[in-house]
């Protein structure tokens, strides 16, 4: 018999009555997390609350909550992508298998333990839970998926079938309509023809990316994408959002990156800015004539924004800022900063903070700063380049009056709050662009390099990483879409954006050290893609709440 009917034969138990079984192993999944929260909310509360002490004293317990409710999320919303899939007769043979690596792997990772980060391995016992907690997992349909999900045949047999669609855009089918699925087309047709043959150069030589790709960009509406249209904007779904950022990250993730901060600027004015700053600001972010950049972090306070020491004081009707910032992106060419600033005297946290719309004089690679009052060095970095990293002084920098946001003070920390949801779906997109680049680089590396007288993809275990990259890009990927719905429906989100940026950064990493794996010695040379793909997935774990952050704020939202 040959060789692929012999792997299809090993699979073909679950495969068989795949979607019944992973539909079985859901709830005792969600059984054991509800154990889980009922343990920690009574180990972690004083006086009949939640102690926020306690949490910070047992983060190993809380972090480990906020994992496993993020693979829970993640079996319930591949389970919901399959029978959409399904009742479409969509759901073929490459998402089947996908299906059931999942729930084999994750299954397993529940009760065998859950990689937080490479040398943190979460175990049941450290969130409290005893064996008889865990044994809500001893269901058959567990057992089953567990046992025979993630086998070395399913990971093989996956692997062949990509290598037959290699044309195909994504591993299988991503369960988008067909609007969406015409925009990711038209977004990767650009990243590779536009961004692709040049990235690798710009990395190396640390060049910002060219103004030419910007003005590009700008007439495709990549800035005013969700901006609603009586502002100028396409007014599109985050779900288009979505997709956009992953295709360009795809290319290089500095290009991918080029509209956060106009996604922040125009969050922050839509939910907080007077009609006045609605029309004045609106119009120019949506087709990319202005270039915004966010100014909050400090050299000292990194996520605990309430400390920020920056002061913004009153000079008539407008304003004068002083102090320092660090880790301002694209801060060189851009018009108008979203400035975080103390402007109540005698505060010293988030009460005390007011946001700004800071006109700016656009500058250069080489004369970034062209105003008075301002200044500041670039931040040499491993990678998320193109757009570059400085520190900024402000030195008595003056701000029209009209430009505080709102025409409130105190209002700065809760404006920013507002649009975590939308930036933390957003950075989770461009995670799963970079791993599926680190997964576009390894199998074709893994094609073309002979040892021992055949391709490496042959050997099972490089075929193994490229299947699990291919899995865990698809899980990241519907979890990001879920949040993106929620967020279109006008939900509350900040639970499931969270859980999509926590998990969809370490998908990154994991996919970009596995394809530098693959290359061997090569993937250590600077002349190949993949060293570049690796530094740049390095960041994702850290801007915009690193991992341990990330994990605290959805521990505590479980635990409320």
């Amino acid at each position: 018999m040959p060789r692929d009917a012999d792997l299809q034969n090993e699979t073909s138990v679950i495969l068989s009555d795949l979607l019944s079984l992973t539909r079985s192993a859901v709830p005792p999944a969600e059984a054991l997390l509800d154990k889980a929260k009922t343990h920690l909310r009574a180990a972690l509360s004083e006086d009949g609350r939640v102690s926020a002490s306690l949490i910070e004293q047992n983060q190993t317990a809380a972090h480990g909550l906020a994992w496993l409710a993020t693979y829970v999320e993640s079996l319930r919303q591949m389970q919901g992508w399959a029978e959409r899939l399904d009742a479409d007769g969509k759901f073929g043979e490459i998402e089947q298998l996908i299906l059931q690596i999942t729930f084999g792997e994750y299954l397993w990772q529940l009760y065998g333990g859950i990689p937080m980060s490479q040398g943190e391995i979460l175990r049941l016992q450290d969130i409290g839970l005893s064996q008889d907690d865990q044994r809500a997992l001893m269901d058959d349909a567990v057992m089953t998926l567990a046992q025979g999900g993630n086998t070395q045949a399913a990971r093989t047999r996956l692997v062949d079938l990509m290598q037959e669609r290699a044309a195909e855009a994504t591993v299988g089918n991503c369960g988008l309509d067909e609007e969406l699925d015409m925009i990711r087309e038209q977004f990767r047709r650009y990243a590779v023809d536009r961004v692709i043959p040049d990235a690798h150069e710009w990395h190396l030589k640390d060049e910002l990316i060219p103004m030419e790709i910007i003005e590009e960009l700008s007439e495709m509406g990549v800035f005013g994408l969700t901006i609603p249209e009586e502002h100028g904007g396409l007014g599109m779904s985050k779900a288009s959002m979505c997709v956009v950022s992953e295709e360009l990250s795809r290319g290089y993730i500095g290009v991918g990156s080029l509209a956060t901060r106009s996604e922040i600027a125009a969050e922050l004015i839509l939910a907080g800015g007077t009609d006045e700053q609605k029309a004045k600001w609106l119009p120019g972010l949506s087709s990319g004539e202005i270039l915004p950049t966010a100014v909050f972090t400090e050299p000292n306070t990194g996520s605990d924004l309430g400390s920020l020491r920056t002061k913004a004081t009153k000079d008539g009707d407008d304003w004068v800022i002083n102090g320092n910032k660090t880790w301002i992106t694209h801060a060189a060419r851009t018009h108008v900063m979203t400035v975080l600033a103390r402007t109540i005297p005698d505060t010293d946290d988030y009460k005390g903070l007011s946001m700004f719309l800071a006109e700016k004089t656009p500058g250069t690679d080489e004369a970034p700063w062209q105003d008075a009052g301002i200044s500041g060095g670039e931040i040499e970095v491993l990678g998320y380049r193109g757009m570059k990293e400085y520190t900024v002084n402000f030195d008595d920098f003056k701000v029209k009056g009209e430009n505080l946001l709102g025409g409130e003070e105190g209002q700065g920390f809760k404006q920013l709050m507002q649009t975590f949801e939308s930036a933390r779906i957003q950075t989770a997109a461009r995670a799963i662009g970079v791993a599926q680049s680190a997964l576009d680089a390894g199998m074709q590396y893994a094609q073309d390099r002979k040892q021992f007288g055949k391709s490496l993809i042959n050997f099972p275990r490089v075929s193994g990483k490229l299947a699990m990259m291919a899995v865990e890009i698809m899980i990241a990927r519907q979890l990001t879409y879920f949040s993106a719905r929620e967020k279109d429906n006008d939900r509350r989100c900040d639970l499931e954006a969270g859980m999509a940026k926590l998990l969809g950064a370490r998908v990154a990493w994991a996919a970009a050290d596995n394809a530098l794996q693959i290359h061997g010695g090569n993937g250590f040379a600077l002349e190949y893609g993949i060293s570049r793909i690796l530094c740049d997935a390095r960041i994702l774990n850290i801007f915009e709440g690193a991992a341990e952050i990330q994990a605290q704020v959805i521990a505590r939202r479980l635990l409320a």
